[in-house]
């Protein structure tokens, strides 16, 4: 997909827009765990989100071979919509963001902020990517996919950088939506010949990931009705599952609930605020403490998006 040369060149690119965020190892989390803990803090990029990275090493790159871009449309439940309308900013390309219904309010508050036409549309994220494809082939728009080897490439510098601040990490949880982030993971760690076991994060209430993990196929779901909306996904991308199946040594599925749980946990542990999917990982580490006595484990705090009130109906209630 890219080589450590191409990774470097994507971290400077990104640099120019996202400082290092920091890893940190939080007593609390440790005695928590009872073991060690690095937290990888992408809750402290511009847009509260990992996914920034890789819209900035898209948009590069597209607006390098497309000078004359008239516009770029996509879907989201969020942080992907909030991440190609930062970087559309900054190149002066119009962004068109279709959302499903129901969808985070303050997340498409951002959106609108970040200056991305917003468009709301279907019942679940699946319904707003394919009338996003259907609006741009009518509006010659360009579409950018939820996953693609630049998204990749682009979220692949926060495990260049985790991974080179922490080399000696036994295993790394990943959350799991469309499947960046832990694509990025299994490609950092390749290309500087780590060992670290990589387990990806599903929600119990949209498992597709994970049930295809299990049987060796893409298998789709008829609902992904979790509240860590960044997980919510029914249909796995092919070349993502590719790449998870052959890099990644499980996928561990957590509850909403536990999810809850882990997101309580990083607030009295380190007073940062987690959203759901970036509170998985921790879920999932809590949920396989027995597994972990002994070993030095990274999490990924993938965001920290949640709107006020789903926190309090979910986290606090």
């Amino acid at each position: 997909m890219f080589d450590l040369t191409e990774l470097e060149r994507a971290h400077a690119i990104v640099g120019q827009a996202v400082p290092v965020t920091p890893a940190h190892a939080w007593p609390l989390l440790a005695q928590r765990l009872g073991t060690q803990v690095v937290v990888k803090h992408e809750n402290h990029t511009p847009i509260g989100a990992f996914k920034v990275r890789g819209g900035l090493v898209y948009l590069d790159r597209l607006k390098r071979e497309r000078p004359n871009i008239p516009g770029i449309i996509s879907a989201t439940r969020g942080n992907h919509g909030q991440s190609l309308a930062f970087a559309a900013s900054r190149h002066g390309v119009p962004a068109v963001i279709y959302v499903p219904r129901g969808n985070s309010v303050e997340k498409n508050r951002a959106m609108k902020t970040f200056g991305a036409e917003l468009v709301e549309h279907g019942e679940d994220f699946q319904a707003a990517r394919e009338e996003a494809g259907r609006r741009a082939q009518f509006a010659g728009l360009h579409m950018v996919p939820s996953f693609h080897p630049d998204l990749v490439l682009g979220v692949a510098t926060y495990a260049l950088e985790l991974f080179r601040a922490a080399p000696d990490l036994d295993i790394l949880y990943v959350p799991i939506g469309q499947g960046s982030g832990i694509c990025g993971c299994i490609m950092a760690r390749d290309l500087l010949g780590l060992k670290t076991e990589i387990v990806g994060v599903q929600s119990t209430e949209a498992p597709s990931y994970a049930l295809s993990f299990a049987a060796g196929k893409v298998v789709t779901t008829e609902t992904s009705n979790t509240l860590a909306d960044g997980m919510a996904t029914r249909i796995p991308d092919e070349e993502a599952f590719a790449l998870i199946r052959k890099g990644a040594s499980r996928i561990v599925q957590v509850s909403d609930a536990e999810v809850a749980a882990a997101i309580r946990a990083y607030w009295t542990d380190t007073h940062n605020l987690a959203e759901g999917a970036g509170a998985a990982a921790l879920a999932a580490a809590i949920q396989e403490k027995a597994k972990l006595s002994g070993k030095r484990v990274g999490l990924v705090l993938s965001g920290g998006n949640i709107d006020f009130d789903l926190f309090k109906q979910w986290v606090i209630a």
